[in-house]
């Protein structure tokens, strides 16, 4: 036991907790940020993957997203995609 009344192993397990949780949020905000710019990569592949990514994202920032992404592409299959979703995430935010 320390001299505060906290036991040394309950010391690290919170030391050990916070420290996960900041490296976690490091990575998903990683992970937020390469979706988003594989969105507009020029492997189609990568884009799909991204697609599918952000259908587990809803908000108003994904929507404007796909939006861009529905102008900018150019291939029918994954606009289609794009404009299926994006139909789904503004049916979802009303």
């Amino acid at each position: 036991m320390r001299d505060d009344g906290i036991p040394r192993g309950a010391s690290l397990a919170a030391l050990g907790f916070v420290g996960g949780l900041a490296v976690g949020l490091v990575a998903w905000t990683s992970q937020v940020e390469r979706s988003r710019r594989e969105l507009f990569s020029h492997s189609p592949l990568r884009r799909l993957a991204a697609l599918g990514y952000l259908r587990g994202q809803p908000g108003a920032a994904t929507c404007r997203l796909l939006r861009e992404y529905v102008r900018w592409e150019s291939r029918p299959l994954l606009r289609r995609r794009a404009e299926l979703l994006l139909a789904q995430l503004a049916h979802d935010l009303d």
